[in-house]
């Protein structure tokens, strides 16, 4: 059976889908196999959320963060549009780390899978003041708090090569809503010897 729409309708459809993007990473055995297998299998999962094709990063190898906190991570990101709120998507994404048995037992422990996500759109959640908060948080202070409600664009994508990196694959001209800066600039402004350590798988 063939569902038609009307052109207005697919018009409709477009205006009210966002960029999402989110990224990947695994550093444990799973069920899927091992940490490249699992976000392989995870990046297929999130095919289904897309209202049109996802675009997938490759995958990279990247040290744990923070450092010595466990085997290296096997990263990834992936851009689709979606008519999903943000917390549907992100109850979505808890699912899929569901199905890979993640746990959260340990903050910064080995872990079979982890979905971030990283923005939606030009969405600032839940406000710019608490986004801003949470971004501009010291660095002793981010190892030990974490935030109770979805923070987007995430707090820390700034600072992350082992995020950029990949986003840069599939989303290098989109603009933080809150510093105006892209992620092909946001790439660009870390230390060449931290982008260095994100290394294809």
């Amino acid at each position: 059976m063939y569902v038609i729409l009307d052109v207005r309708q697919v018009g409709k459809m477009a205006e009210n889908s966002r960029l999402a993007l989110i990224t990947l990473g695994s550093n444990n055995i799973s069920c899927w196999g091992d940490a490249a297998e699992t976000v392989q299998k995870a990046m297929l999962r999130l095919d289904m959320l897309a209202q049109t094709p996802a675009n997938h990063s490759p995958i990279y190898a990247t040290p744990a963060f923070p450092a010595g906190s466990g085997p290296d991570f096997a990263n990834a990101a992936t851009a689709f549009q979606t008519m999903l709120s943000a917390p549907e998507l992100l109850a979505a994404l808890h699912r899929i780390e569901g199905e890979a048995q993640r746990t959260r037992k340990k903050r910064w422990g080995p872990r079979t899978l982890d979905i971030d996500l990283i923005g939606l759109g030009d969405a600032v959640h839940p406000d710019r003041q608490t986004q801003r908060a949470w971004m501009d948080l010291a660095p002793q202070a981010q190892l030990q708090e974490t935030p109770d409600q979805l923070i987007l664009p995430h707090p820390r994508v700034q600072d992350r090569s082992f995020a950029l990196v990949p986003l840069a694959d599939v989303a290098p001209d989109w603009r933080h809503p809150v510093i105006g800066k892209t992620i092909q600039d946001m790439l660009e402004a870390r230390p060449a010897t931290e982008r260095a350590t994100v290394v294809p798988n």
